[in-house]
């Protein structure tokens, strides 16, 4: 008996696009490399139907990160490293050469495997973008899109007629990343408004209109400074400043609202190279990481920078003190409402990654720190 065949169609206004209409076989499984990828019977969720599990011909790529964050020297820096936990969005901040693309490129290792439901939801976007090799099933490996700081907005958010995914919706179920953040066009970067709030981009023509799917976790990366050196202790830095807040105002207080972490990360020293403390193994994180999303999981549902209100104030109640330090915070630092959830949902993770049952004072203080000058 021949194996289902699979239709997958996509609204756009009149226009139904066939995502994907072949065949699925298992002729491919054979020949998947071991490790570090998943093996094929982790991929998908047990009853799901017999697929080809190929690799992507797009940008996509299975991020091999074994001594990404070892690699990493200093208290600081490795402590940062363990904190960017997929979903949450960050943004790092360095110097040119200070490891932000590293780590931003070994992030997607922390996520867990792509299950069915997942990988038809990539693999049917790409196909819509006409960016599936052909002969491609099914694509397994979680995005990571890098488009250049030069991407147009509808190269971003998509465009044409029927519209066509861009980046921001080909990096669902991935990571998007983007190197120097300010240098990206203001409208390009305003068009992540919606997807990190709502998980998905609505494409809006004059004769047509489409929403894709694009829940993705946003790495960003920036220099502190148009130069790239302020705050180093080489005194290199020239820039006024004035220059560097024209610079770090490219990016809007709107988007810098929906980041959950931002991570300074300092210099690295010769010294630091050959002597240094190295930081955890990438196994290790992994291993740190997947227990902390399986307790989130497990207790709502969901992992915990995508809990709504409701869910939050279950799992994340605070105590007198720690509502006192979250007000407090507030008045200072002009949180708004989103950024004070987003702390709270930060914090859960925290704690969770400490093995934690409760969110205490002190993993409330650090995701604020986070938001402020990334701890």
């Amino acid at each position: 008996m021949g194996l289902p065949v699979l239709r997958v169609r996509v609204d756009v206004g009149s226009v139904a696009v066939t995502a994907l209409e072949r065949p699925l076989s298992i002729g491919a499984l054979a020949s998947l490399p071991a490790h570090p990828c998943p093996p094929p019977r982790r991929c998908f969720r047990a009853g799901a139907l017999p697929v080809s599990v190929t690799h992507s011909a797009t940008r996509s790529v299975c991020v091999r990160a074994h001594e990404a964050f070892s690699s990493w020297r200093g208290a600081q820096r490795s402590r940062a490293s363990r904190r960017c936990v997929p979903p949450h969005d960050v943004l790092l901040m360095g110097p040119p050469g200070g490891g932000k693309t590293m780590l931003a490129r070994a992030l997607p290792a922390l996520l867990p495997p792509l299950t069915f439901r997942e990988a038809m939801e990539v693999t049917a976007v790409h196909s819509v973008a006409g960016t599936l090799r052909p002969g491609v099933s099914l694509l397994r490996d979680r995005p990571f899109r890098a488009p250049h700081h030069t991407a147009s907005a509808a190269g971003l958010a998509g465009g044409g007629d029927p519209p066509r995914p861009g980046e921001i919706a080909l990096a669902h179920n991935g990571v998007l990343f983007l190197d120097e953040l300010p240098e990206f066009p203001r409208e390009s970067l305003e068009a992540l408004r919606e997807p990190l709030e709502e998980g998905h981009i609505t494409i809006v023509r004059a004769r047509s209109r489409a929403r894709y799917p694009a829940r993705f976790t946003l790495v960003a990366a920036m220099n502190p400074c148009p130069c790239g050196y302020a705050g180093d202790p080489s005194d290199r830095c020239d820039c006024s400043e004035e220059r560097v807040k024209r610079y770090r105002g490219r990016v809007s207080g709107p988007l810098m609202d929906r980041i959950d972490l931002l991570v300074p990360l300092p210099p690295v020293r010769a010294a630091q190279l050959t002597e240094g403390a190295a930081g955890p193994s990438s196994a290790e994180v992994r291993e740190r990481v997947a227990s902390a999303r399986s307790v989130a999981v497990a207790r709502s549902g969901d992992c915990n920078a995508r809990l709504n209100v409701r869910q939050l104030r279950e799992v994340a109640a605070l105590d007198a003190m720690s509502t006192r330090l979250l007000t407090d915070a507030s008045d200072r630092l002009g949180l708004s409402a989103r950024a004070i959830h987003r702390v709270m949902k930060l914090a859960r993770t925290i704690a969770d990654l400490d093995g934690s049952e409760g969110v205490a004072g002190h993993h409330l203080a650090e995701a604020i720190g986070y938001r402020v000058t990334g701890g």
